[in-house]
């Protein structure tokens, strides 16, 4: 079984970065999740994370979090 993390598969392990980011990020401003959610995909931090050459998706949902408020 091969594990490694491609541009092709990195999709499967986004969504759980972006809904902890997602929950911080309503929390912390008191907006609903939906609104944060657009929010972190909207974000130059995310842009970063969907591209595996940058290798942000290194990084737990804490760290890309305190990045994006950066």
């Amino acid at each position: 079984m091969n594990l490694d993390i491609t541009q092709d598969n990195l999709y499967l392990i986004l969504p759980s970065k972006v809904s902890r980011m997602a929950e911080m990020l309503a929390d912390d401003n008191d907006i609903s999740i939906i609104d944060a959610v657009k929010q972190v995909y909207a974000s130059e931090v995310y842009q970063r994370l969907e591209q595996e050459s940058t290798k942000q998706w290194h990084l737990g949902p804490v760290a890309l979090y305190q990045e994006m408020r950066g």
